[in-house]
């Protein structure tokens, strides 16, 4: 006899709700995987409707009620027909093989009996679910009651939810007020302010909440002996994350609210109208992104919220304040270092990203279908840049999304990340250009420093951070190659002056030096020209070194940069020696055939110098939607 083994998976998936497709029903599944196995073959039974199960119930009570073997085959061949009109169940062949084996086709009804079972106890929880659900909605109804635009521009309605705000012509365009620019000199005010339900809480006949509006935060109290027991129920009953328009007179509270940015001033509700409403429960809790490690470890059983879940509802996790602010601050990299250059004569470019062959080289390049041939997305604007100071632009400039594929997964690499680039003529010496760098940073870490105090506050109290240090624009520290690789050995490090460093002696040159120079920005001149690109200009007195440099933050790497070499059979020359086809961007080599001007410049990686600046240990909580050789959403 055939050896048989029958297996069940079940799964119940547990969104109850009817939902639609194109106007039609589409019913919760009951997937069910039945695998027949013998020792010629194996059958796969899928029973993906609840609708099978359902029409074959009866069939089934009739096979296990037969005496007759007779009778049970009669109504096994039922079961199977029925199975025979779903399509993708089994085939003519798989019946066949059940009517034949009397044994194997009695083990697959019971184990479907079964099923019938299990869907008959999941119906009856569902239509138990079904009526609370019912229940509590009618409830929610009475609490928060659904209003008109009229009830609310006349003051009629006192709270409740309004209707989709459409901007259309509704009469409703109240004055509305951030809460970031209130205080207690504006007590007695009366105003309207639109936020973010953060948290509530009730005491006795008042309820408090907890308003979050980007940065700022605000309290609003609810009184009954004010207004009425239905707008405090109503103000209980509002899910966190909801916006909401609340009319108030502002006070001065009898203390300060230390849970508020806004300590010294809070709303008195008079007013409340839920103008979008949250669903519950949300993916993630904001409360539990805004904690900081410390704080996290000090509540009892607390389960951090992982990075990967964070990320993927990256726009609640960035809700919270400090991720508002680090954002702000970003942004504030990108205006002061456009603004720099500006003031310094350069001129804002844009250069294309989908380019005929890779811009640095190698095989860390995407590469895609462009009408019928290949194309890549580029890894830098290096070549464009170049070409536009060629075209006599001359100091030039670009902030444009960058793209490497590299298979990195650390805490710095991501395939696409911003980047701040730079190219201008020289006069006299390449370190013009590191003269430039080490003003436009320092101009950077002062606008900070100065005009973005309140967005580092919050982000300090998140993730504390020690203040950058750094000196004078044109005082910073410049040290050679060779010379930090002394510093490496003196510390027992085995490195080569020709070699490139490891992450790891990066940040061991960066403490090192942090503890001899007492600085944390630094630039490391002369890196040796075994591992630069092609178009870097050999040092003069020891072409084993190059005329390049790259500019440090806590001992990590935030630019890279060189003077660039304009003379194109030079640059034949050394592409060749570092075996590079420059046949594929001869365009790039030709702009330097009429008259080239010597130039240099450097590219600046934002999400880094953000992730440095502020002590962040990881580049993905500094990058919006981060792009990483595991994560492409969202």
């Amino acid at each position: 006899k055939n050896t048989t083994t029958l297996t069940l998976s079940l799964l119940l998936l547990t969104h109850f709700h009817t939902h639609t497709f194109n106007n039609l029903p589409i019913f919760p599944l009951l997937l069910t995987n039945k695998h027949i196995m013998t020792d010629k073959k194996t059958y796969v039974l899928h029973l993906s409707q609840e609708s099978i199960l359902i029409d074959i119930k009866e069939n089934i009570t009739q096979f296990q009620k037969a005496k007759s073997e007779e009778d049970k085959q009669t109504q096994g061949n039922a079961i199977l027909e029925r199975l025979r009109k779903t399509p993708g169940e089994l085939t003519e062949a798989q019946i066949t093989e059940l009517q034949n084996d009397f044994a194997l086709l009695k083990k697959v009804v019971k184990d479907l009996s079964k099923d019938v079972k299990k869907l008959e106890k999941e119906l009856k929880k569902r239509a138990a679910a079904d009526e609370r659900r019912a229940q509590e909605e009618k409830e929610l109804a009475r609490v928060m009651p659904k209003i008109e635009w009229n009830g609310m521009v006349s003051g009629e309605s006192k709270f409740g939810i309004a209707p989709m705000h459409q901007s259309d012509d509704t009469g409703y365009a109240p004055q509305i007020v951030e809460p970031g620019v209130l205080s207690a000199k504006n007590a007695g005010q009366q105003v309207v302010v639109r936020a973010r339900v953060h948290m509530s809480r009730s005491v006795g006949n008042l309820c408090f909440i907890l308003l979050r509006h980007g940065m700022h935060s605000i309290q609003a109290v609810a009184n009954a002996d004010k207004s009425s027991q239905e707008l405090v129920q109503f103000c209980k009953a509002i899910p966190k994350e909801s916006i909401v328009d609340i009319y108030t007179t502002l006070t001065v509270p009898e203390e300060p609210v230390s849970a508020a940015t806004q300590k010294d001033i809070e709303l008195a509700i008079e007013r409340i109208y839920v103008i979008s409403i949250s669903e519950k429960p949300t993916p993630v809790n904001v409360q539990d992104c805004m904690l900081s490690e410390e704080k996290a470890k000090e509540i009892k059983d607390f389960n951090t919220v992982g990075q990967s879940i964070r990320l993927d509802h990256r726009y609640l996790d960035i809700r919270a304040p400090a991720h508002v602010s680090i954002f702000r601050i970003q942004s504030a990299v990108g205006m002061l270092f456009r603004e720099f250059l500006l003031n310094e004569g350069f001129i804002e470019i844009h250069s294309p990203k989908l380019i005929a062959a890779a811009s640095e080289g190698g095989a860390n390049v995407f590469k895609l279908d462009y009408f019928g041939r290949d194309a890549y997305l580029a890894q830098s604007p290096q070549l464009y840049k170049q070409m536009a100071v060629q075209s006599d632009l001359l100091k030039v400039f670009e902030i444009g999304p960058v793209f490497r594929a590299e298979n990195s997964n650390t805490h710095r690499h991501l395939c696409e990340f911003v980047g701040l680039d730079l190219e201008m003529p020289i006069k006299n010496h390449y370190h013009e250009v590191l003269q430039t760098l080490d003003a436009l940073f320092v101009h950077i870490f002062e606008g900070l420093k100065n005009k973005f105090a309140k967005e580092l506050e919050v982000i300090n109290e998140q993730y504390p951070f020690e203040p950058l240090k750094y000196r004078p624009a044109g005082q910073n520290l410049i040290l050679t190659y060779p010379e930090g690789m002394q510093m490496l050995r003196d510390a027992g490090e085995d490195v080569s002056d020709f070699e490139d460093m490891t992450t790891p002696q990066e940040k061991k040159l960066g403490k090192i030096i942090r503890e001899k120079y007492d600085t944390d920005f630094y630039i490391m001149d002369k890196f040796p020209m075994t591992v630069r690109p092609f178009y870097t200009m050999p040092d003069p007195k020891n072409p084993k070194l190059s005329n390049s440099y790259d500019l440090f933050i806590r001992g990590e790497e935030i630019s890279s940069g060189a003077q660039r070499i304009h003379d194109a059979n030079f640059l034949l020359e050394k592409a060749e020696e570092k075996g590079v086809n420059l046949e594929p961007i001869m365009d790039y080599v030709k702009s330097f055939r009429y008259g080239g001007w010597p130039h240099g410049g450097a590219g600046v990686g934002l999400e880094r110098v953000v992730m440095l600046f502020l002590g962040i240990p990881n580049v993905r909580k500094v990058t919006m939607f981060p792009r990483t050789p595991d994560r492409l959403s969202p």
